[in-house]
């Protein structure tokens, strides 16, 4: 008997937020198929059937959000992104679960370097000198810098709106941080 499409996407979908909760308590070590398969409701042999190991699983997870990224990015009607457009395709409550786990305390510095070369520098709209010595480090400072503003409001539980974070580190690139400590 063929399972129903539906109901093995929701297995699979149960195993992938167990693992996100548990990565974002817990480093990717210390998680067992065994507690995966228990807190899903499953036994292990079910996990096995989607994934041959926790390291599988995660991949799973880090490709198919950096898939949705690419998806919506290229849904947009512009031929140049920020990365602040990309910060905000990640902007979704479908992908909080998952973006805790991936760039939370736990979280492992492969994805954010994933993360980093699907944002390229072609795709940026950064005023920066080309073929310049320097280039690199502007590169580096500029997608570093917005990604763990944006960890960093994922940390805080989004405690500024999504406009308001967006403009905050429009600005911070614009204007630095001085007009901030001026009153």
């Amino acid at each position: 008997m063929k399972k129903q499409p539906q109901i093995t996407e929701k297995t699979r979908q149960k195993f992938v937020e167990v693992f996100c909760e548990l990565y974002s308590q817990k480093p990717i070590e210390k998680i067992s198929v065994q507690e995966i398969a228990n807190k899903s409701g499953y036994n292990r042999s079910t996990f096995y059937q989607y994934f041959t190991d926790i390291y599988e699983l995660l991949d799973s997870v880090e490709n198919d959000l950096l898939n949705d990224m690419k998806k919506e990015l290229a849904n947009k009607e512009l031929s140049m992104h920020t990365v602040q457009d990309t910060l905000y395709c990640l902007d979704k409550r479908e992908h909080l679960l998952v973006l805790n786990a991936l760039l939370g305390d736990y979280g492992s510095t492969h994805f954010l370097k994933r993360l980093k070369k699907e944002v390229t520098l072609d795709q940026l709209e950064l005023n920066v000198p080309q073929n310049h010595s320097l280039t690199p480090y502007f590169i580096e400072f500029y997608l570093t810098t917005s990604l763990s503003l944006f960890r960093l409001w994922l940390q805080r539980q989004k405690d500024l709106s999504s406009e308001e974070f967006f403009k905050l580190v429009e600005n911070l690139y614009s204007r630095g941080i001085t007009p901030y400590f001026k009153e």
